[in-house]
């Protein structure tokens, strides 16, 4: 096998479907360990969105590289890691049970140790250590260099001369059940003050990746095999204006792009958390102009009325949504749009949410992801009057989803007869009448649907395939297979 400089490898070559929490976007699979045979086996959970799976990926690297074996079978390892998650109530809430859990191991299994990182501890280290005084380390995003020296100085990693060597170290472990699709995390933490958001208390302010050691990730996961990558950030339009102030030649996204275009053969790149207030005609043109930037954006708006916006604290409004979605679809026909809209903002009215789906049925997105407010301690919305009750929130949400459903399914059946490209993502052994789960350019992994496809030979997950759309339901697909791409 070729050495790689700075390789990303992927924890198990066989796809298994995982259990996902909706609450939080955790994802719990079993994987067989990746590291030196004699190493400690150190267990990873990651909760929490997918910028939390690029940090557990670097993180599971980093120990590989210092002699572990990584893993995500808690339970038979000596050392457990919790990457949290505080985004909202329930994501702290299952981050606390994980915890527990853990710590439950170190009476019954052979874990020696408990470690918790991440955004919940970002905020809360001092309350957690107080509470949870079985952890014997907490480490916030801000101090995560110091987990190799921590484990280390506690006998739970080999001394330094027992090191894998350099060229030998991934850049990433891949801890994914689909490890021909990634994400590429462009920047950290966000310059926006949303009213609702807690991730600048956590994440701090932004701050983008240089263009250079992006290219160099990039081209390390498609080395490994990755296919598709989407680019996700906070606010991915953001990118490089931090850099701009010092360096006037710094890359903004457009210039990003065009490196990961020009320096890497990643097939599919497609993009999230395009804030509509970033989105320049620069930006559209671009997006127009290459096959691999799919014709596939997520733009969250959060609402679709000025005043509830104005009191997010949102940097648009809906004639500047209204304006950049014209600009986005005159120049990309066949755009699939996806956003993320909250009921229930305190203040909300009848009216204001009556704006909120005459917006949504005036653009009709492909695809909306919906949630009801949730009160974040410490955020500008905690404080502000009106808040709303927890049953209406419900049945504005439900409203909202059986307007969309309808949306949805109306587009899909736009799909019906159309012959497309797929990337197969996954056997179906127990199916009795597809044989495969695969996605169209209009589908992406976890947050829309699936294409469902019937028997077909010599198909593989990870395998580009072309396909006919059969039949289309709510949100999901029905095709089969007509030929390898």
């Amino acid at each position: 096998m070729k050495r790689r400089d700075l390789p990303v490898i992927p924890l198990s070559a066989e796809p298994i479907r995982p259990e996902v929490n909706p609450a939080t976007s955790s994802v719990q699979h079993q994987l067989d360990p990746v590291g030196p045979e004699a190493g400690p086996r150190i267990g990873l959970v990651t909760l929490g969105c997918d910028k939390n799976t690029v940090d557990s990926e670097h993180m599971m690297a980093a120990l590989v590289g210092q002699g572990a074996r990584v893993t995500s079978d808690v339970s038979t390892s000596e050392v457990v890691i919790v990457n949290t998650c505080g985004f909202i109530e329930a994501a702290k809430e299952q981050s606390i049970e994980t915890i527990l859990e853990a710590c439950d191991l170190k009476d019954t299994g052979d874990v020696k140790a408990v470690v918790a990182v991440g955004c919940m501890v970002q905020r809360y280290k001092k309350e957690l250590a107080a509470e949870i005084p079985e952890v014997d380390l907490f480490l916030g995003l801000t101090e995560l260099a110091d987990l190799i020296p921590s484990l280390r100085n506690r006998g739970l990693l080999p001394e330094a001369d027992d090191l894998v060597p350099t060229m030998e170290r991934p850049l990433r472990v891949l801890a994914s059940e689909t490890p021909h699709t990634s994400f590429l995390k462009i920047s950290e933490g966000c310059d926006h003050s949303c009213a609702f958001c807690a991730i600048p208390l956590m994440r701090g302010f932004h701050r983008s990746s240089p263009a250079s050691d992006l290219v160099r990730e990039a081209q390390a996961l498609r080395d490994q095999g990755v296919k598709e990558l989407n680019i996700i950030s906070q606010d991915t339009t953001w990118y490089g204006r931090d850099r701009k102030r010092i360096d006037p030649n710094a890359d903004l996204l457009p210039g990003l792009l065009r490196a990961l275009l020009d320096k890497t053969d990643v097939p599919w790149f497609r993009l999230f958390y395009m804030y509509p207030s970033g989105i320049t005609r620069e930006l559209v043109e671009l997006l127009a102009s290459d096959s691999r930037l799919l014709s596939y954006l997520d733009m969250p708006l959060q609402h679709g009325s000025d005043r509830i916006l104005k009191a997010m604290r949102r940097p648009e409004r809906r004639a500047t949504i209204l304006e950049k979605v014209r600009w986005l679809r005159d120049a990309i026909p066949d755009l699939t749009l996806r956003t993320t809209v909250i009921v229930g903002f305190p203040g909300e009215t009848d009216d204001d949410f009556r704006e909120l789906l005459d917006l949504l049925e005036e653009i009709r997105f492909d695809r909306v992801g919906a949630f009801s407010y949730s009160h974040e301690e410490g955020t500008a919305a905690a404080e502000m009057p009106d808040q709303i009750p927890e049953e209406e929130k419900s049945e504005r949400l439900e409203t909202l989803l059986d307007l969309q459903r309808e949306i949805s399914f109306e587009l899909n059946l736009d799909q019906v007869g159309r012959r497309t490209i797929a990337l197969v993502d996954r056997v179906l052994d127990d199916d009795p009448e597809f044989a495969f789960q695969a996605r169209i350019e209009t589908q992406a992994l976890d947050v829309d649907g699936v294409t469902n496809l019937h028997p077909a030979e010599n198909v593989l997950p990870g395998d580009f395939v072309e396909i006919e759309v059969l039949d289309a339901l709510d949100y999901d697909l029905i095709g089969a297979v007509r030929r390898k791409a």
